[in-house]
Parts: structure tokens; sequence; C-alpha cells
């Protein structure tokens, strides 16, 4: 009953999610180099939107599939690190407010890159579940490839705004997407609902950082 619950709540918000606005039908960026500076960052804004939303409702949607009530709090307290605790993002106001333009676009790359095999790996964990249920394994495929998409775009946008070319970064580092042996159930659970959150709470600073961008970009029009 709870599944059946959970897909009438969530199905409208997927069938929103699958119709992400791009710069061509299947939403890639390849082709976006021929819009406007401004349009361009309105869609990679509406792709960051569209990737927390459905990431938020993953992350809830495990919560009420697999982790058992009286560890809700715990869930909240447990020593799991986040994969990108170590990445140069910055996270109080002040630091985000003094940081330029280009740090900006070079965060939410640095986020999304990070993220990418992850969330690839994710989908083959969850693939071993008894009871996933697949509007679960949908939703995160769909967040893995989209997020794939959107790196994309912030590659475009940095071509056009920064005229630097293909920005990338220098965090490869494979110890940071090791899980280590295998963990009894309970705690690759635990492990696997910590990685849907840190990558919600991720999400979250992807769409704040390029809304800031578009924000300051704004005013800077304004002031022109």
């Amino acid at each position: 009953k709870n599944m059946i619950v959970w897909a009438l709540v969530l199905w409208p918000s997927l069938l929103t999610a699958s119709t992400m606005l791009g710069c061509r039908d299947d939403g890639s960026f390849s082709r976006s180099t021929s819009i406007s500076q401004e349009k361009l960052l309105e869609r990679v804004i509406h792709h960051a939107e569209l990737i927390y939303r459905v990431s938020e409702e993953s992350c809830t949607l495990f919560e009420e599939m697999f982790i058992p009530f009286p560890m809700h709090l715990q869930t909240n307290q447990a020593a799991y690190t986040c994969i990108t605790k170590t990445l140069p993002i910055p996270s109080s106001r002040s630091e985000i407010q003094q940081i330029s333009d280009k740090w900006l676009l070079h965060s939410v790359l640095m986020l999304v890159q990070s993220w990418i095999e992850p969330l690839i790996n994710l989908q083959t964990t969850l693939d071993r579940y008894d009871n996933a249920p697949e509007m679960l394994i949908n939703k995160t495929k769909w967040v893995s490839e989209k997020l794939i998409s959107l790196e994309q775009g912030v590659m475009v946008l940095i071509k056009k705004m920064l005229e630097e070319g293909m920005l990338t970064t220098d965090y490869n580092d494979e110890d940071v997407f090791q899980h280590g042996a295998q963990p009894e159930m309970m705690d690759s659970v635990m492990r696997d609902y910590n990685l849907l959150s840190c990558f919600t709470k991720d999400a979250h600073k992807m769409e704040a950082f390029l809304k800031l961008l578009k924000y300051r970009q704004t005013d800077k029009y304004n002031c022109a």
C-alpha cells in the first residue's frame, strides 16, 4: 500500500522531470553555443532545479522504504562523511559572497563531476535490493543521466561566459569513491541513504550557486 501511495504522490513530479527543457529535445547542451548567455544560464538553472527536486524525492522515498523509523533520528547524526567534504567548495555566506563568478561556476563543476561516478555506482547497488521500488530506481537513474547533461551545460556556459574553453577540475582521486569492504546489510543501507542525502544537499548548492550567478549577472546589466 505504501508503494501505491508513493506512486500516486510522486508520479506527477516524475512526469514533470522527464520533460526537462534543454537546448535540444534530448536535453543536450551540445548546440547551446548559438543561444544567448542569459538564456543558457536559465536553462542550466532549470536543469539544476529539477535535479535537486527529484533527488530530494528519491531521498525521501528511500528513507520511507528502507530506514526503520527508530533510526530516522540517527541518520541525522550518523558519522558518515560526504564524499565532497574535501573539495574546496565555499560554505559560509561570507565565502560565497566573496568568490568570483569564475569560482561559482568552478564550484558547481567540481560538485557535478564528483557525483557522476558515485551515482552510477548507486544504480548497481539499488539493483541488488530485494524490494527497491521501480520508481526509486528510475528516479536515481534519471538524476544520474541529467547530472551528465548538467555538466555539459556548465562547461558550455563557462566557455561562453569566461572565454576560457573547457574548464576541468583536478579532483579525480579514486579514493573518494571507494566504499571499502562489504559492510553488513543495514550499514550498507545507511551508507546508500547517506550518499543520497549528501547528493541532495550538494544539488541544492549547485542550484543556489547558479541562481546567485544569475543574480550577479542581472545586477551587472542593471548597473550598466
